[in-house]
């Protein structure tokens, strides 16, 4: 037999034939059972045998044998055909939207209050789709979708980072968290001026959340450096010491309920126009490959959650 020729590689049809007869030990049937022609496979598996330099079976007048070399290569040929077979099965479940993992990152100021509606939605319209759920602050979940950790973020906007694309999803409006004997509770008109004197708790840094409520205040006019004394790690710690007597607080409007019903001690309290909002969105890496996919998640997650007191966006 001929050395294997030089950087050359054996073809799916060459490995495909050989594996045929190797499991029918005919070549007529083995032939058939691959839908090639007997000249055609038996061509196919010399061309095999030369490339890697090998005879792979003895040809006799009344039956095919594989050969010292044919018994040990014949596993592996059916390895690599596996192999390839789930790579094709592998990309076509890709090709399918809605399907196989998605990685979502979410901020902890939307995730408690959002997440029942984003999986029922998922586990309704999309039940092959694996949606794995991190919650993570705003920076951490933007260097996890720039590089490639994570696939989607669902956050508040704008983020103003190149190469990152937002579908905004729904607007929603900041509401005063109160004692309830404060002397603003449950008023429906509290001006943002009030913003100037008021003792304000807010989150920990890094929670866009305060970046936010620190906005609203100086388009209120709350001098820059106005001390805030007291912060907390979440939402939740947050109402507990408004509760207690030290101070107020905003919160978005999705979080309202489940963060001040737990408490008699807690009143909210409507802003005038104009009300400060924020605005919660998808985002995604720009042209990335699902992008057309997470596009349509995001028109569908737009519907769904106008049953929650926000405006789609």
């Amino acid at each position: 037999m001929a050395t294997a020729a030089r950087g050359k590689q054996p073809s799916l049809a060459q490995l495909r034939a050989f594996a045929a007869v190797a499991e029918h030990l005919h070549f007529r049937d083995a032939a058939a059972a691959i839908g090639m022609s007997q000249p055609a496979l038996s061509g196919a598996v010399s061309a095999l045998e030369e490339t890697l330099g090998v005879q792979l079976v003895e040809r006799t007048t009344r039956k095919v044998l594989l050969s010292a070399a044919g018994e040990r290569l014949a596993g592996r040929a059916r390895m690599v055909l596996d192999a390839v077979g789930e790579l094709m099965e592998e990309a076509e479940a890709v090709r399918a939207p809605f399907t196989g993992v998605l990685r979502l990152g979410v901020i902890p100021t939307v995730a408690p209050y959002l997440l029942p509606t984003v999986l029922r939605l998922v586990h309704r319209e999309y039940p092959d789709l694996d949606i794995q759920v991190h919650e993570e602050q705003t920076s951490s979940l933007v260097e996890g979708l720039t590089g490639g950790r994570l696939d989607l973020l669902l956050l508040a906007v704008p983020l103003g980072v190149p190469g990152v694309t937002e579908l905004p999803i729904f607007d929603e409006e900041f509401v005063l968290v109160t004692p309830h004997d404060h002397w603003l509770a449950r008023r429906t008109d509290v001006s943002r001026d009030a913003l100037r004197e008021l003792d304000l708790l807010l989150l920990d840094e890094g929670h866009c959340l305060r970046d936010q409520t620190l906005d609203i205040c100086r388009e209120a006019g709350r001098p820059g450096g106005t001390p805030v004394t007291t912060t907390a790690a979440g939402l939740s710690t947050l109402v507990q010491l408004v509760a207690g007597g030290l101070g107020v607080t905003l919160l978005p409007r999705t979080a309202v309920r489940v963060e001040t019903a737990r408490n008699e001690q807690l009143a909210t309290a409507c802003f005038a126009e104009p009300v400060p909002t924020r605005r919660i969105a998808l985002a995604m890496r720009a042209g990335a490959a699902r992008q057309g996919e997470f596009a349509a998640f995001g028109a569908a997650l737009r519907e769904a959650v106008r049953c929650l007191p926000v405006w789609p966006a």
